[in-house]
């Protein structure tokens, strides 16, 4: 046996981490038991839980500091309340029947555990242990979480000590605002104008890139920390180079062309994906999108169908979308841009359209909050429940 569980609970400086294992006294779990309670590092001396002192927790458990205990206040919150809050959440497993089928005496469990130097309440500092540690000795059993679980919920949240959300694409539709400007006063205009949705997208188009480089990325991302950001760089060689340079901007996306040779919009998406962006590829002037999206020995994950500023007064065409998705394994994001306007929206939607990219008709509009508004009506999308994203599974 060799089970690992984790979980946080709680906030403020009194919230708990723990991190568990669980195994076999005869396996790796057992040898790094005996060797963590034979073998002390200063600050982090580890302890076996008990309940209270001369009644040890079955099965036997030990307990590390995570953070260095420097002082007295320190070594007292662990030897007592996390002490005590791990060792009755262990022994209210035993009787809850949590541990049916196993033998007891034949597993240890460690669990490295987390106090803030701030922490100070001990009422919440044990409560919170307590569940942080029932909860993760659940989630090691049931081997918590499934690929399933992991895949569809590893993008729905933010982290909570982070500080700053990476904003992924799993809601679709999207309202993309392309900003083909050259005024950094318009650009903090439309920024500001611009609705706090997630269902906002901010686009730093290629005339703005051109004019200001890829610090403009920076500076939206000053007044949109949160925003899902793509960099319309149109890349048309140095694939590789061009993306990661984006992802070091801290862009989300960056737009290779679809007439670049192939090597260079493989090693633009490979890129991508090695730094955690999103690739896009604008089919401006592309034949045949779905025979580009085939050919491609690795697929994007966003491909853009655009109609050109210079051609806009020919009709809106945007070709077989399920095709094209057909064509990318099903697994792909498609865009439509090019002169979009409010009266088409339900018509690139039913077409198959995941997101929508709208330039001019917001930003050159009067009331730049209004026409934002009028596009997100249209979408008909909810904003996400964060309350549900950020509870337990």
């Amino acid at each position: 046996m060799y089970l690992v569980g984790e979980a946080l609970i709680g906030d403020g400086a009194e919230l708990a981490h723990i991190d568990l294992l669980m195994g076999d006294k005869e396996g790796p779990i057992g040898s790094a038991f005996a060797n963590s309670v034979s073998q002390l590092s200063m600050g982090h001396t580890p302890l076996l839980a008990v309940v209270r002192p001369n009644l040890l927790t079955k099965p036997a458990t030990l307990v590390i500091p995570k953070v260095t205990l420097r002082d007295m206040s320190q070594v007292n919150e662990m030897f007592g309340p996390v002490q005590a809050a791990v060792a009755k959440a262990v022994a209210d497993c035993v009787e809850e029947d949590l541990f049916k089928g196993i033998d007891i005496e034949s597993v240890v469990i460690m669990v490295s555990a987390f106090v803030h130097p701030d922490a100070k309440d001990y009422n919440k500092i044990y409560r919170y242990n307590y569940g942080a540690t029932k909860l993760a000795l659940h989630r090691a059993l049931d081997k918590f979480p499934d690929t399933k679980t992991l895949v569809f919920e590893k993008d729905r949240a933010a982290h909570g000590i982070m500080g700053f959300k990476v904003t992924r694409l799993w809601d679709a539709p999207y309202l993309q605002v392309a900003m083909d400007l050259v005024d950094m006063g318009k650009v903090a205009e439309v920024l500001k104008s611009v609705p706090q949705n997630d269902h906002v997208i901010i686009e730093a188009g290629t005339p703005l890139i051109k004019k200001f480089g890829l610090s403009v990325i920076g500076e939206i991302r000053k007044l949109r920390p949160n925003a899902f950001i793509i960099a319309d760089m149109k890349i048309l060689d140095t694939g590789n180079l061009e993306a990661r340079m984006a992802a070091d901007a801290t862009a989300d996306a960056v737009v290779v062309s679809g007439l670049a040779p192939m090597s260079t919009i493989e090693k633009a998406i490979s890129e991508a994906r090695k730094v955690g962006i999103y690739s896009i590829v604008d089919m401006l002037n592309v034949t045949s999108p779905v025979k580009l999206i085939q050919s491609l020995k690795v697929k994007p994950d966003i491909v853009e169908l655009h109609r050109a500023i210079d051609v806009e007064e020919s009709a809106h065409a945007w070709g077989d979308i399920p095709a094209l998705k057909k064509a990318a394994g099903g697994k792909l994001l498609v865009a439509t841009a090019g002169g979009i306007r409010v009266d088409v929206v339900k018509d690139a939607l039913k077409a198959g359209a995941d997101i929508l990219v709208v330039g001019r008709a917001i930003t050159a509009s009067k009331d730049i909050g209004h026409a934002a508004e009028e596009f997100l009506d249209k979408l008909n999308k909810e904003e996400i429940d964060q309350f549900r994203v950020m509870t337990d599974f």
